[in-house]
């Protein structure tokens, strides 16, 4: 029997409850409706998590209020898409009903878990039934139900849990989509798994095992080597963002060539590399052939193991004095990275993935580009750091995903610049946006209404391939078939490629679109892409048709129509 919850024990759940979606992130992915390649929603709530994971490790909360506080700050900086963001705004209403709490009994709990529903429903615009919404509204009611006559927060949870999978398994019926699919909410389960995991470590049942890499080191351990250890001179450590799908296997092989004491970790959005070399920019320089490189740190182990030996003040990175670089340049530190000064008065931040991609962005005036899109969407610290980075006073922020708007929305109260989210969910309709802004516009609000009001003029199709065999909406689709889309919905599947160009210059034919633009992605070269803008351009003779490449991963063609 538990009737209280310390700081410490909540510290220990949200641990748990972050291992155990972890370890079933990707049976939640497999929920997707949509048997896309953009099924990321276990992935979106165990990275989102998983940041409070890494905050949590480095603390020692005193109270239950300053172990929720933490939590909740470090879920809404690392939210990731839709899911992430409702699961920290369920946090945040949480810690907001925790406040003050050294510790919390049963009813305080549940009254607590109710107040984070009210948070998530409060901030979703149009809140849909049969969602993680309805999970967490009826599992917060039945807490606090329980709590009224149960003093043991087990039973509670226990009970809470219980109500959540009752409703679970209804939302196939709430949500037409997911009746067609014949599953149940994927962000609902997501939730629910935290939950377990909550309830088994106050029950003191073992953490999931998680099969990883081991973790690489931050810092070497100087105090244990001497000079003859050191066989190569610089640890280097360093994170790259993946913009390509490909094995991995050849960047161990190299670095395994040129040092030691090399581990790489990885999940779906990036890769931490730890190595020992002595050409760490070379190392750098490979790396980057697989993605962006977002973050490096080297040090000199061999002066680091004189300065030790000579008791001297060991030198590090975080010695680095950024807060003179910052002020050199005008510019300021606000959590942890630089907000430059307002230059001018509008600028301009998009959410794509392709060098191509963000080379058109950037033609058409874009400050800075956030790299993402499907499968990787950015978190919500990721986005305000772009936002920060862009020296405006007010920033417009063109997300280009559905599953990105709302972490691009909380950056609104995260810092001092005007942010402006342009609702944008494909890159086309973020590309039109672009095209109808006036720089010299005397409001911004004249600048989001022009941007606004330009998005149902264009049409977005995407081919992709069917990440899995789906009986969806009338279409047995096979895994690795390719798929059509036009609007985010269902379009054509076929195993030609081909087949669905040519239904999809069909279509446009049939709207009367006057200019067509194809942005081919990685894995199309550019005489495919030729043969594919032929075939839109006999279909529609009158139309321009521009076919530029626009390096995108998972979408074969990103095409628009207006």
């Amino acid at each position: 029997m538990n009737e209280q919850i310390t700081g410490a024990l909540f510290k220990q759940m949200v641990l748990h409850g972050a291992a155990a979606i972890t370890a079933q992130k990707q049976a939640i992915n497999d929920l997707n409706v949509f048997p896309v390649p953009d099924g990321d929603t276990g992935t979106n709530m165990s990275m989102t998590i998983g940041t409070a994971v890494t905050e949590l490790r480095k603390s020692a909360p005193a109270t239950l209020t300053q172990a929720a506080d933490l939590t909740a700050s470090a879920l809404l900086r690392g939210a990731r898409g839709n899911s992430g963001v409702i699961l920290s705004l369920l946090f945040r209403g949480l810690s907001k009903g925790l406040k003050g709490l050294e510790t919390a009994d049963a009813a305080a709990f549940a009254a607590a878990m109710q107040q984070g529903v009210q948070s998530a429903y409060k901030a979703v615009m149009k809140p849909a039934e049969g969602t993680v919404l309805t999970v967490s509204r009826l599992a917060a009611k039945r807490a606090v139900e329980c709590a009224a006559e149960e003093r043991d927060i087990e039973k509670v949870l226990e009970e809470a849990i219980r109500e959540g999978y009752d409703t679970l398994a209804q939302t196939t019926d709430m949500n037409p989509v997911l009746k067609k699919a014949g599953v149940v909410d994927a962000g609902g389960k997501g939730y629910l798994l935290i939950l377990e995991g909550m309830l088994a470590e106050m029950r003191g049942e073992p953490m999931p095992e998680i099969s990883e890499e081991a973790a690489s080191r931050e810092k070497a351990d100087f105090a244990a080597l001497s000079d003859e250890d050191i066989t190569f001179t610089f640890d280097t450590v360093f994170i790259v963002r993946k913009t390509v799908e490909r094995s991995l296997d050849p960047l161990r092989t190299y670095l395994g060539s040129i040092g030691d004491s090399l581990v790489i970790g990885e999940d779906d959005d990036a890769f931490k590399v730890h190595v020992h070399t002595d050409i760490p920019g070379a190392a750098l320089t490979e790396a980057q052939k697989y993605g962006t490189l977002e973050l490096a740190k080297i040090e000199n182990m061999r002066t680091q193991a004189e300065d030790l030996a000579a008791g001297r003040r060991v030198q590090s990175t975080d010695d680095l004095d950024n807060l003179e670089e910052a002020l050199e340049s005008g510019a300021a530190q606000a959590g942890g990275h630089v907000v430059a000064p307002p230059e001018k008065k509008y600028g301009f931040l998009a959410v794509c993935a392709g060098a191509g991609l963000e080379a058109v962005f950037k033609d058409l005036g874009v400050d800075g580009v956030v790299s993402g899109g499907q499968t990787m969407n950015p978190s919500t610290e990721a986005i305000l750091e772009g936002v920060d980075a862009v020296p405006a006073e007010t920033v417009f922020v063109l997300p280009n995903n559905g599953n990105i708007i709302m972490a691009a929305q909380q950056c609104a109260a995260l810092t001092e610049k005007n942010v402006v989210v342009i609702p944008t969910k494909t890159v086309p309709q973020g590309i039109t946006a672009m095209m109808n802004v006036d720089f010299e516009a005397p409001e911004a609000e004249d600048i989001t209404a022009a941007m606004t009001e330009s998005l149902p003029t264009v049409t977005t199709a995407q081919i992709t391939y069917a990440a899995r065999s789906s009986d969806f909406d009338g279409f047995d689709i096979r895994e690795g078939d390719y798929l059509a889309l036009e609007e985010g919905k269902l379009f054509g599947t076929d195993g030609s490629l081909s087949v669905l160009l040519e239904r999809l210059a069909g279509s446009a034919r049939e709207k009367g679109s006057s200019f067509i633009s194809l942005y081919f992605g990685e894995d199309v070269s550019q005489e495919e892409a030729d043969a594919a803008g032929k075939l839109f351009g006999e279909a529609c003779p009158e139309a321009e048709v521009a076919v530029l490449s626009g390096g995108q991963p998972v979408y074969y063609y990103i095409i628009s129509m207006e």
